[in-house]
């Protein structure tokens, strides 16, 4: 049987609990601002280094037949922290039909996992998880991780030969919501570079280089790698913390919800009681009189 002790407590342990929920929703609210400003300050660095790669396309074309990689690298991003709904699922299920309605290439398919969450919903999936990485805490650490990330493929690259890399990564939308994204990142889509090529220049000189073109356009591709995986970091985090905003304003809304109905059963039992003391004291008054 309730108590009012025993309500006062729940009725406590909400109002605790519902300030918790607020904070963590604010701080969802600020860290999306924040990595969603670090995806339109990659606007101008990806424009510089289009630029780049129109200016060594204008006068060298590219080979049409180039052999292709038999191994792919799947790189997917999900979420080392919870409380975020289906933010992993979703990014694991996109995986899956991208498989199945044939977007990857044939081939080997291995798995590279950004996230501890997302890393074990790869494995139930898919099996074994070739290698793991944790997300940066902050924006001033995806620089960080993304030379670590990308130091880790060179090497690999180095070691077993050239490979497919695909990217897995879930963007935010408006009201909270995000969609999951595929980008196939190497090897560079060559219709992409042809009409990068294609372009004319928009200046009245073409500019100069001294390095030999393999080197130049080396170091391009490596900055394009370079600025699409900052984007698949700093898009994956806002979109986590939409995730994790929604997941938030549902449990504040279901707190509330909770208070007021234990709101409601402890002033009827407060007064149920007072009701019946009261009565107990009439009955003593009138055994008395």
């Amino acid at each position: 049987m309730e108590t009012l002790q025993g309500l006062q407590r729940k009725r406590k342990s909400a109002g605790e609990l519902h300030s918790v929920v607020r904070t963590m929703k604010s701080l969802a609210a600020v860290e999306i601002r924040q990595y969603e400003a670090a995806v339109r300050s990659l606007n101008e660095y990806y424009h510089a280094v289009e630029l780049g790669l129109r200016a060594a396309l204008l006068q060298r074309p590219l080979r049409t037949h180039v052999k292709q990689p038999e191994e792919t690298l799947a790189l997917i991003f999900g979420s080392d922290q919870g409380m975020a709904g289906r933010f992993n699922e979703a990014i694991v299920d996109a995986v899956e039909k991208a498989q199945e309605d044939g977007q990857l290439p044939a081939g080997k398919l291995s798995y590279w996992v950004v996230g501890a969450k997302a890393a074990g919903g790869v494995e139930e999936r898919f099996g074994a998880v070739e290698r793991s990485f944790a997300l940066p805490s902050a924006v001033t650490q995806i620089t960080a991780a993304v030379q670590e990330l990308a130091l880790c493929f060179e090497q690999r690259r180095r070691r077993q030969g050239e490979l497919h890399l695909v990217l897995f990564y879930n963007v935010p939308l408006k009201s909270a919501a995000y969609l999951q994204t595929l980008v196939h990142l190497l090897p560079p889509d060559p219709t992409w570079l042809e009409k990068i090529g294609g372009r004319s220049w928009p200046g009245r000189g073409v500019p100069l280089y001294t390095l030999p073109w393999e080197e130049l356009f080396a170091a391009l591709i490596g900055e394009y790698l370079f600025v699409s995986l900052f984007r698949a970091f700093a898009s994956s985090l806002a979109a986590e913390n939409a995730a994790r905003l929604a997941a938030m304003q549902r449990a504040e809304k279901n707190i509330e919800e909770l208070a007021a109905e234990l709101a409601a059963r402890y002033h009827a039992l407060r007064q149920s009681t007072i009701t019946e003391e009261l009565l107990d004291v009439i009955s003593g008054f009138e055994a008395l009189t």
